[in-house]
This record gives structure tokens, C-alpha cells and sequence, in this order.
């Protein structure tokens, strides 16, 4: 009976331990199964982390070219510097070690940055520095072997030392270097305003690198890579390689030596005017291609964060953290911005010819309408004066543009009425954005930067004919003048000639856009004969260039907000008026001293003008007059007898200089073909060997022509000069030169010197 029992108490725990390892069995099944299909891609994914390192590889950026394949932008290779920071011991020496030896090596990246990534001890891969250049990289490598020695420490579970043993670091075991991306533009400030830079981040920041940033960008690769137990990478057999696919280029319409003759005419009025800001355009009239676009002063594509000096000063009297990185972020987006298309300005006289267009293409005025002027006109309420406060009296429609009269164009503006006035206002295009392909571009309001038809009273209106109380942006204003320059048809402007692979293919190529005609071509030559007399005989005659026959209008703006002292002075014009290839807008903002378009922006128009069309091969056509006063080609006296050719340059009024023993002319300067005036001076050589004969270039600024010439014939030079043959010439003066005063040259140096007049060129007063 005991036996029994026994053997029941026994069968009943045989059975309770069975069925207890059942349910555990199950328990462990019912948990394997919700790892395995509940959370099994978790858990996979982290696997494969614990396995994989996924490193992202850059794709070479597109590189951007000027119109005729010159380099403006380009990506290089560089490096990135990073740390496995699972791989670093848990020592401070050792993180310390590595913190001193990277931030010793990389410029800009601090010791206590460093120290700090080190302690992310669960990544691989924590990037220290980005586009790294080679020389920095070899710095890199060339302390890589350095190690350290550091006592390892073992601690048990409550904290206490086990045991501890000396070790050596290595600092290649932590530190890694992968392949990069860096962004050059070899001309620094060169079109900074079109092209724009690149952030840390490699995405495109304004111009066109902003705006076509998809397209300059690729797409990234992959490199899929098999980590050990020890986080180390295993052999290229467990790589798996996605390429990067590069980035296709740009072939911009600016073209390199236009933009470099655009820049340098404004500077050189930025620095006279010592105003805030100069702004210039040069348009393809027929396309709407843009070839040149500047902002002066312009900023350094290498170096974007760099402060102008004024902007030093201004942020060393900021003690305050908060309020200078405030101070910084507005100099940094005033530098990039690109006044031309991101902002807008009351464009005063320019205005006119829009006027002048709406009102002949409508019929309300012919050229034959008149208007006597005696300085000033009643509005509503409201006097407003003419720039000429004795008034300008009789004048025809031509005449009023030449002279730019105010009250002249308040009639024609309240003859078209404010619908008819609007229509034209809209047509060409100055209640939408132009659509030119950069970034942030102004974007008209009604009611904030134009006068909406049913709130336009008869003030609005007569203001608004002459070009002041709404505001435009330089880039609608130069579209305007490009239509009434090619026929009368809107285009819409781009930068972006086509996009190329990187073997140069085309992948897309821009087609120029006419939106709609605006004025008939009638009109549009109508109006450029009167633009021409402007230039030739009116405000705009600082702009003449003999031969290439400039229409024009001046423009000088008050910034109504502002008040009293705050004024754009402009000028906007296309050339040559027989049959136009460019237009040229000139603006500078703030100007200090000289105020008015007709005084500051056209001469600087003209010598663009000129050197564009020279460069572009367009043919001078002269008149009568023009052609009489030209300058003489230089013959060939190489060669021939000294006493002969003295003989004959004297006779032709030239002074002549000798240098050497010999009878005969080995060399000349100038040099055959080179045009000199015809009283120049020329240097004669009778030796091979001979020393040439060296002066140096006088200051010619505020001299009159005749005295321009006596000084350079006295230090043995020549000067041809540029200046409207209509004006008198006691009211010229000279303000520029090709070559910068103190320059040592050559005797018998050709410099050309630029006139101006300040008198009958004002449009505001």
C-alpha cells in the first residue's frame, strides 16, 4: 500500500514537470513566433546594422560654364575626415589623444568639438570635418600611426578593479578618411549674383545654384560594406557598390569678358558716386539671353561668409551673442541678394518711354502733340515741380522726352486715362514676374508695389506716368526696353543657355520665349529715333559713342519712403539703334554728390556699350560728322628711311622721338594699324637692341579735351578721347581712363580718355 503511494506521487510530479516544461515549451514558442513574425523585421534590421555599414557616396556636382565653354564653377575631389567612435576605448587619455591630434591637423574644427564626437561610443561613422583638401588630408594621414599608451581597467559588476593592463592606441583604429566633394569657382567674385555658392551641406544656395540645384546635384551612390565582431570592415568580397550618378552642367548666357567690362564700369562709378550699391544688366534685345548681370560690390563665391570691411567694424561694436549672429545673418543675406531681380525701386524717368509707347500705339497722342511747360503743374491737390523749375516751354512729344520734363508726361498720362494707361502698364509686363530662371524673384502687389486699376486716382495716375509712387525690378524694366528695342515684343529673360552631360552633350537647350507683342513695330522705331535723340541731343548725352548710335533714357528716382537725400539715379538704353543687339541697364543707389542718371549712369552705360559691341565684332557706322573727327590708323614706317619717315609724321602734324644710332626704323610705337590721334606722338627705334623709352601715365581727371592732349603729347603719349561731338566742348571734362594714373608704359602708349558734361543732363531737381 506504502509502495503505492509512492509511485503515484511519483507519477503525479513526472506529470507536473511535464506538463510545466509544455507550457514553458510553449511560452517559448509563443515568444519565438512574435519575434519571428511580429517584430522579425526589427530585429532583423538591427542585425543587419550590427553587420552592415551603409556609407552614402557623393556625386560629383555639374559644372557651370560660361556662354563659351569657360569654367565659372566646378567640383573637385576631396576628402572627409571621420571617426568610428564604437572602436575608441573607454579611456579619456585615449579620446583626449585623438581630440588633440585631429584638431592640431584640421583647420576650423576645435579641440572641444572633437572630444565631444569621440563620446558618441554606439555610431561607426561620426564625421569630423567635410571637404577637406588634399594638403589637409595628407596631414591627416601623416599622424595616423601616432599611438598612445593607456592603462585598460577591468571593473566588476559593483565598480570594483578586476585587473588592469597596460595598452597600446593606435589612432588609425578609430580615425577614417572617405572620398568628398568640394565646390571651386575659379573667379571668385566674377557673376557672383547669377552664380551663387554652395552651403556645408552641398545644396545650392542663390543663382543659379540654387535655382537649378536638382539638376547640378546628381544622385548619391552607396557602398554597402560587411563589419566583423569588432567593427572592423571585412574584405571588398562583401561590398556591394551603388555608383553616384554626377551631376549634369550649365552653360550660361553670360558671357566672361562682357560680365568682366560690365563689372569694372560699376565699380568704377561705385567708388565715384560713393554710393550704396551699382547694378547693371546686358540683355540679347531679340532672346532675352542675359550676358552680363552685376552687383557692385559683389561678394566671393570662395569665401561667401566673408564681411565687407564696413560690416567688420559694424559687428565689432556688438557685444551681445544673440544680436550679433542677428547682425551677421543680415550682412550675409544683404551680400547675396541680387538687387536686379529680388528688389524693386521707383524707376523715375526711364519710365517715359513706356508712356511714350502706350500713348502712340494707342493713338491718344502723335509725335506732333505739344505742351508748354513753365516748371511746374496743378494735380487734384497737389503741385508737382518739373527738375527744371523755370520751366521748358513749348515742346512736341520728342522734345519732352529729350528734356525729360515731368508736367510734359502728366498730360499724356491723364490723356490716356488710367484704363488705357493700365493696359500698357500690364502688357508689358509689370504686374507679373518676368519669369527669368534665378531664384527669389520680386513678385508685383497690387496696392504695394503698382497701383491697381479701380484704386488708381488721377495723382496715382499722373505720378505713375512719370515713373515715380510704384516700383518695378531692374530685370522688368530691362525686358521693357528690350521690346521696344526688337519690335515690340515681350521675351522673357533666362541665364541658362542648355544642359550638358559630362562629356559635353547637349541634354536641353533653352529656347528663347516671346510672351506677347505689346506695341506695334511702328511704334517701337517711332520711339527708339526719339531714345536716339535723347542720347545724342538731350539728358542722355554722357551716353553718345561715336558710331554706335545709342537710344536712351535717364533716370533719377526719390525714394518716397525715405524722404529728402535718398535717390537711384539710372539709365537704360540699346544699341545700336539701326538695328539693336543689347540693352544696358545702369543703376546706382544712393549716389552722394552728382544725383541724376544723365550725370553718373550714362557714361558708365556708354563705355559698356562700346567695349560689348567692339567685342561682339558689331561695325561702327559714322555719320559725316563723326567720321571727320575720327582718329587715324598708324602706317608702317618699319623698314624705311629714318629721315624720310620723321619728314613725313612731322608733316602730318605728328611729334616724333628718336631713339638709337642707326638710319633706318627697326620698330615703332605704337605699332602699324593701332588707332592715334592726328597730332599724335610717335617713338621711332633705329636699333634692335635698343631701350625702349618708358613714361608714366598722368591723372587726366576734370582736364578738357584740349588740355588732356597737351598733357599726354608733353610725358610722350597718346590720348584719343570719347565724348558727344553735339556738346560744347567747354562743358567737357574727363573722368576715366583705360590706363590708371602713375602706370609706367611705353612711349607712344595709346590711353583713351572719357568725357562727360554735367550741364543739360539733369532729370530731377
Amino acid at each position: 500500500m506504502a509502495n503505492r503511494t509512492t509511485s503515484q506521487k511519483l507519477t503525479l510530479r513526472v506529470k507536473a514537470v511535464a506538463v510545466l516544461m509544455i507550457a514553458a515549451f510553449c511560452l517559448v514558442a509563443v515568444n519565438l513566433a512574435r519575434i519571428m513574425l511580429v517584430n522579425g523585421e526589427e530585429y532583423k534590421s538591427k542585425a543587419e546594422q550590427n553587420q552592415l555599414q551603409d556609407k552614402e557616396l557623393e556625386p560629383m556636382r555639374g559644372v557651370i560654364y560660361d556662354k563659351n565653354g569657360t569654367i565659372l564653377a566646378q567640383s573637385a575631389s576631396a576628402w572627409k575626415i571621420y571617426v568610428n567612435a564604437s572602436a575608441i576605448p573607454d579611456n579619456e587619455k585615449v579620446r583626449d589623444f585623438i581630440a588633440d591630434k585631429l584638431s592640431s591637423v584640421l583647420s576650423g574644427v576645435e579641440y572641444e568639438t572633437v572630444r565631444e564626437k569621440t563620446d558618441n561610443s554606439k555610431s561607426s561613422y561620426v564625421v569630423i570635418k567635410n571637404r577637406v583638401e588634399y594638403d589637409e588630408k595628407e596631414a591627416v594621414v601623416s599622424v595616423l600611426d601616432e599611438k598612445i599608451t593607456y592603462t585598460s581597467v577591468k571593473k566588476d559588476d559593483e565598480g570594483n578593479t578586476v585587473s588592469a593592463s597596460d595598452k597600446t592606441f593606435k589612432l588609425r583604429v578609430a580615425v577614417g578618411i572617405d572620398d568628398d566633394v568640394i565646390r571651386y569657382y575659379p573667379y571668385g567674385t566674377l557673376a557672383s549674383c547669377v552664380i551663387g555658392f554652395t552651403g556645408a551641406d552641398g545644396e545650392g544656395k542663390g543663382g543659379v545654384e540654387s535655382y537649378y540645384d536638382d539638376v547640378l546635384k546628381g544622385k548619391p551612390g552607396r557602398l554597402i560594406t560587411a563589419k566583423n565582431g569588432r567593427s572592423d570592415t571585412m574584405s571588398s568580397g562583401y561590398e556591394t557598390l551603388y555608383a553616384a550618378e554626377n551631376g549634369a552642367g550649365l552653360v550660361l548666357t553670360i558671357d566672361t569678358t562682357i560680365q568682366r567690362y560690365l563689372e569694372e564700369a560699376l565699380t568704377e562709378v561705385y567708388i565715384s558716386s560713393q554710393g550704396a550699391g551699382a547694378y547693371g544688366i546686358v540683355m540679347d534685345v531679340n532672346t532675352g539671353a542675359v550676358l552680363g548681370m552685376a552687383n557692385v560690390p559683389a561678394y566671393d563665391l570662395n569665401n561667401p561668409y566673408a564681411l565687407t570691411e564696413d560690416q567688420k567694424k559694424e559687428a565689432e561694436q556688438i557685444e551681445d551673442e544673440e544680436e550679433l549672429s542677428k547682425a551677421k545673418s543680415g550682412f550675409y543675406y544683404k551680400n547675396w541678394r541680387n538687387f536686379l531681380v529680388s528688389d524693386t525701386y521707383e524707376p523715375g524717368s526711364v519710365f517715359k518711354i513706356v508712356t511714350t509707347s502706350a500713348a502712340l500705339e494707342s493713338g491718344t497722342v502723335d509725335e506732333s502733340y505739344s505742351y508748354s511747360c513753365y516748371g511746374s503743374i496743378a494735380v487734384a491737390d497737389q503741385v508737382i515741380k518739373c527738375h527744371n523749375h523755370q520751366g521748358h516751354g513749348y515742346q512736341n512729344l520728342r522734345q519732352g522726352l529729350m528734356n525729360s520734363c515731368n508736367p510734359f508726361f502728366i498730360t499724356v498720362g491723364q490723356r490716356l486715362g488710367k484704363e488705357t494707361f493700365f493696359r500698357y502698364f500690364e502688357a508689358f509686363g509689370f504686374t507679373e514676374k518676368t519669369g527669368i530662371d534665378l531664384p527669389a524673384e520680386a513678385t508685383p502687389v497690387a496696392g504695394r508695389t503698382y497701383h491697381p486699376l479701380d484704386d488708381m486716382s488721377i495723382v496715382d495716375l499722373s505720378s505713375s506716368a512719370f515713373g515715380q509712387t510704384f516700383q518695378l525690378s531692374a530685370i522688368q524694366i530691362t525686358t521693357a526696353i528690350s521690346a521696344i528695342a526688337n519690335g515690340g515684343y515681350l521675351v522673357t529673360p533666362y541665364v541658362v543657355e542648355k544642359t550638358v552631360d559630362e562629356n559635353g552633350n547637349v541634354l536641353t537647350e533653352k529656347q528663347p520665349v516671346i510672351k506677347r507683342q505689346v506695341i506695334s513695330e511702328e511704334t517701337a522705331k517711332t520711339v527708339t529715333s526719339m531714345m536716339e535723340d535723347v542720347v545724342t541731343s538731350g539728358t542722355g548725352k554722357n551716353a553718345y559713342v561715336a558710331g554706335y548710335h545709342l537710344a536712351g533714357k535717364t533716370g533719377t528716382s526719390q525714394k518716397l519712403s525715405l524722404g529728402d537725400g535718398h535717390y537711384v539715379a539710372s539709365f537704360g538704353c540699346f544699341a545700336p539703334a539701326y538695328d539693336p543687339k543689347i540693352a544696358v541697364l545702369i543703376i546706382v543707389d544712393e549716389p552722394v554728390g552728382y544725383i541724376n542718371g544723365g550725370q553718373i549712369c550714362t557714361p558708365i552705360a556708354a563705355q559698356v556699350v562700346e567695349n560689348t559691341l567692339t567685342y561682339m565684332n558689331v561695325e561702327p557706322q559714322y555719320t559725316a560728322e563723326e567720321r571727320a573727327e575720327l582718329d587715324t590708323p598708324m602706317q608702317n614706317y618699319v623698314g624705311t628711311d629714318l629721315r624720310s619717315a620723321v619728314q613725313d609724321l612731322n608733316e602730318a602734324g605728328y611729334t616724333v622721338e628718336t631713339v638709337g644710332d642707326g638710319d633706318k626704323v627697326t620698330s615703332q610705337m605704337p605699332a602699324y594699324g593701332v588707332i592715334i590721334p592726328r597730332n599724335g606722338y610717335v617713338v621711332l627705334y633705329t636699333q634692335t637692341d635698343a631701350e625702349k623709352a618708358v613714361t608714366e601715365v598722368p591723372d587726366f581727371s576734370g582736364y578738357s579735351i584740349y588740355d588732356v592732349q597737351a598733357v599726354a603729347r608733353s610725358v610722350g603719349l597718346n590720348a584719343t578721347v570719347s565724348y558727344n561731338s553735339s556738346t560744347n566742348r567747354n562743358e567737357l571734362v574727363s573722368y576715366s581712363q583705360s590706363v590708371a594714373a602713375g602706370t609706367p608704359v611705353n612711349k607712344g602708349t595709346v590711353i583713351k580718355v572719357y568725357f562727360k558734361t554735367n550741364s543739360g543732363v539733369a532729370d530731377f531737381g
